[in-house]
């Protein structure tokens, strides 16, 4: 019987991995994408051993061609196990990209009405945007949901390039996501199609978000909604004719549009509404065939939908509500961003590895105040988000805890930061004043965690009368 071969250790570190480098530019910057594309690596080689991911990139301003084009470099993710890789094992992807500034987003009119009233079925976003920048890294979730998607969109690329006969192998380029209200579908959608603007940008100079209004489909002329369906996908159609434009169609609440066609037929659902989910699935089939579109739909009603939809959906993804890990990162980020912001005094507040390392070696004696009050904070925010999972809180309640503290528990009243004085306010402790003074502090987080842990005991037994 042969011996098993065992990987050689020098054969796994010769591996070579993909790392995603995104590289934002000035909204000023005039210079070319591959100049820019060209620097970034010659500065990576040389001023890295090793890639952290994810993570900001320094040191780039004192490359002058950087310094005057780039706003940030930032290391995203890469395939290889662990969060840093040497530069010998890395291949850069790197995607330059310029976000559009202000409020890009048109109306998209399928034109109007049998009343004569015109009716507004979609809107369109040029992409990247401005608006839509950080939306990825904020929205955090238990398992790869995020990479699942990417990879699935990479593998769509790779299949259309080689030409794959879509009578052998076959996919619909439509996602699925469903699940309870709050837990960020939507967010993640366009999200997504501010990821794909930047990671594809080589094969498609230009990138747009449609988002259909699904209600404003339904007509209340008889079979006039089957109709307006034809004719906004048809103006879909002619934006994917053009194969420099990579365009993400976005339908939320897809159920609106998707109702069971067996409740039509038995004559429990209006008639138009079979000629909707008709018409729908036509446009869809249609649509496959276009290598530059994506369609991504979102449902918090997945029990509504027409099985024929499900299944021309790839991937039909639910998304939870946050587990206890998940709500403490996104209460920590909402802690960072405050503490930034000056309005919670600087304080080092632990990463999620930090506290589970603080659990894990809990009756370990810690050798300074410092490290003890790390433990301590870690703690309490590990006890908060027992406590919102148990209220089964979504990422939108979640996020705006810290206001509603804020305004029951911290501050009774505002002090303009410019007008304040050291006699304003009182600046540490859970009673004190939030308001930045002109220490640039502001209240303790211990003071924020006990007060968003109130907010959270406060709504329980509110939730208990509503309901």
């Amino acid at each position: 019987m042969s011996t098993p071969t065992v990987p050689d250790v020098s054969t796994q570190q010769s591996l070579i991995w993909p790392v995603h480098i995104e590289v934002r530019l000035s909204p000023t910057s005039t210079a070319r994408f591959d100049t820019i594309r060209n620097a970034i690596h010659q500065y990576i080689l040389k001023s890295f051993e090793t890639i952290p991911f994810p993570s900001n990139l320094d040191g780039w301003k004192d490359v002058p061609v950087l310094a005057s084009s780039v706003e940030q470099i930032a290391a995203c993710e890469s395939s290889s196990p662990g969060s840093y890789l040497p530069v010998t094992q890395a291949s850069l992807q790197i995607h330059v990209y310029q976000p559009t500034d202000g409020d890009s987003v048109e109306g998209f009119s399928t034109g109007s009405s049998s009343d004569g009233e015109e009716i507004t079925a979609a809107s369109v976003c040029e992409l990247p945007s401005r608006q839509l920048e950080g939306l990825w890294d904020t929205l955090i979730f238990p398992d790869d949901t995020k990479t699942k998607l990417l990879d699935y969109i990479y593998a769509t690329v790779l299949f259309s390039d080689a030409n794959v006969d879509f009578n052998i192998v076959s996919w619909n380029r439509v996602v699925l996501l469903h699940g309870p209200p709050g837990t960020g579908k939507t967010s993640l959608c366009r999200a997504l199609a501010q990821k794909l603007s930047i990671r594809l940008s080589h094969r498609y100079p230009h990138s747009r978000l449609l988002e259909i209004n699904s209600h404003s489909l339904f007509s209340r002329w008889f079979s006039e909604s089957g109709k307006l369906v034809q004719k906004l996908f048809g103006s879909v159609m002619e934006l994917v004719e053009d194969e420099d434009t990579f365009v993400v169609v976005l339908i939320d609440e897809v159920e609106s549009l998707t109702a069971a066609r067996a409740g039509a037929m038995a004559g429990t659902e209006p008639t138009d509404a079979l000629r909707v989910v008709n018409a729908l699935l036509t446009q869809l089939d249609k649509l496959r065939h276009k290598k530059n579109v994506l369609v991504v739909t979102t449902s918090n009603l997945a029990k509504a939908i027409d099985p024929a939809f499900v299944d021309r959906a790839d991937i039909v993804q639910y998304i939870d509500l946050p587990p206890a890990e998940a709500i403490y990162v996104i209460l920590r980020s909402c802690l960072l961003e405050l503490i930034t912001k000056g309005v919670v005094a600087p304080t080092h507040v632990p990463s999620l590895q930090e506290a589970q390392v603080f659990r894990f070696f809990r009756n370990m004696t810690e050798p300074t105040e410092t490290r003890e009050r790390s433990r301590t904070i870690a703690f309490q925010l590990f006890r908060l988000a027992q406590k919102c999972k148990a209220q089964k809180m979504s990422g939108r309640s979640l996020r705006r805890l810290p206001v509603l503290a804020h305004a029951r528990y911290i501050s009774h009243g505002y002090v303009s930061p410019a007008v304040a004085t050291s006699d304003s306010a009182p600046q540490n402790g859970p009673g004190a004043s939030n308001v930045p003074g002109p220490s640039g502090l502001g209240t303790q987080v211990e003071g924020w965690l006990d007060a968003m842990e109130k907010v959270v005991e406060s709504q329980a037994g509110e939730l208990q009368r509503f309901e």
